[in-house]
């Protein structure tokens, strides 16, 4: 074997699910989560009697992504439910001491933007599996925003229905199609003291690190504070980008036309064919994959086929690019909660300071609202005639289901009563 052979980087990393590991980390779930990620779930009784009347069936739980704490809050939800979970996680999650824990969790990687036949395969091989309890994101990756669904990637739907028309085929009767549910989780935080102050300070710093006049006395709008900064960021961003500021686009336009001015750079250094018809998010997941991929490679084989400064550049604007990936103007002032202006803050800060994940401002506690069950086997006639468009109406749907219950929660959240759903 060679020496190149020995260090051949690996491509995926799948489940090594440790039943009695998990047991014991479930059982202090609660006191870590707090600890460590400043997070502790709420989910009703009511909510939970939901899962527990299809408890023999298979079952898919599709969730929002608003953090990067998201994993910690849907494990927790697990030891509520008193279940065994797989996940579908970033490869990139799986370095070092880290990744090989949460492979004994039950979790296993996918490599955005490439096709992951491997990850693929397996999340096909455990939707056969009578007791499979699946986690998929199907944003495809984290918002940054706590009131905001992004759209749904079509294989979070596509998957679980084409392993039920497969487990149909080999059915002797109608009546032994198994069920197989999609169950909705709509995840929102809360923080659980007041935090102007909080907020206060962050727009301390960011003004000080932008040179931003301080604030004169008497003029203490937090909002109007965070707008200078936010205009200042983009100013910024313009000026790099080569761009006059320009007075006759709002600020969504400029937004949107720095986003398509990064990922044409991207795209461009590593040679990749701009693929239009896929979101702005999907192409930026290629573009991380092919770096992580060409990484991998040089370091297999001694060489270094980009300069390390350049892949540092590339990868930086794939991370500005997610961080701003769902941000629109209007956000705060369509409801100017804790939540949303520590959401605009963070992503300013990531921005600012160059942070790929902002540090957790306080406690929250991660309410989670259980949709109604949906046994796919209602769809499956629909599916066989026409799976495409099936799968994207029955994705719509849902999305549709699960920003309904976020918006809910947010009025629950603002009459100070969420712990009713």
């Amino acid at each position: 074997m060679t020496a190149n052979s020995q260090s051949a980087p690996q491509t995926f990393y799948p489940p090594k699910q440790r039943p009695l590991m998990i047991r014991l980390v479930q059982s202090i779930t609660t006191p870590l989560a707090r600890l460590l990620y400043k997070v502790w779930i709420s989910v009703s009784e009511e909510d939970v009697g939901k899962v527990r009347t299809i408890e023999d069936a298979r079952i898919v739980f599709v969730c929002n992504h608003p953090t990067m704490e998201d994993g910690i809050s849907l494990f927790a939800l697990s030891a509520r439910l008193g279940q065994l979970f797989h996940y579908v996680v970033a490869y990139e999650s799986f370095k070092g001491l880290l990744g090989w824990f949460i492979q004994r969790l039950g979790c296993y990687s996918i490599r955005r933007g490439l096709g992951d036949r491997a990850s693929i395969s397996q999340t096909i091989a455990l939707l056969k599996k009578p007791q499979c309890r699946l986690v998929i994101f199907p944003e495809g990756g984290c918002s940054y925003q706590n009131d905001t669904i992004m759209p749904f990637r079509s294989g979070a739907i596509q998957l679980p229905m084409s392993v039920l028309a497969q487990l149909a085929k080999k059915a002797s009767s109608p009546e032994q199609i198994p069920d197989l549910y999609l169950v909705p989780l709509t995840l929102k935080y809360r923080y659980l003291q007041p935090m102007r102050r909080v907020i206060k300070t962050t727009l301390d710093r960011l003004e000080s690190q932008l040179q931003i006049a301080a604030v004169p006395a008497g003029h203490t709008d937090i909002y109007q504070r965070l707008r200078r900064v936010a205009h200042q960021v983009i100013l910024k961003i313009e000026a790099e980008a080569g761009l006059p500021p320009e007075s006759d686009l709002d600020w969504n336009q400029r937004i949107e036309r720095l986003r398509q001015i990064f990922i044409k750079k991207c795209e461009a250094a590593l040679e990749i064919e701009p693929n239009l018809h896929v979101p702005v998010r999907e192409r930026v997941y290629k573009v991380q994959a092919l770096l992580e991929a060409e990484q991998e490679s040089a370091d297999a084989s001694g060489s270094n086929l980009h300069a390390e400064a350049e892949q540092s550049d590339i990868y930086w604007d794939t991370v500005r690019l997610l961080n701003f990936d769902a941000i629109y103007d209007g956000y705060v002032a369509e409801s100017p909660t804790p939540e949303r202006f520590l959401d605009t803050l963070m992503r300013l800060e990531r921005e600012v300071f160059h942070l790929e994940h902002a540090q957790l401002k306080a406690l929250r506690k991660a309410y989670f609202y259980i949709g109604d069950p949906i046994n796919l086997k209602g769809y499956l006639a629909d599916y066989q005639r026409d799976r495409s468009g099936t799968t994207d109406r029955l994705a719509e749907q849902i999305h549709q289901t699960m920003q309904a219950n976020l918006e809910q929660m947010n009025q629950a959240a603002q009459s100070n009563d969420l712990s009713s759903f």
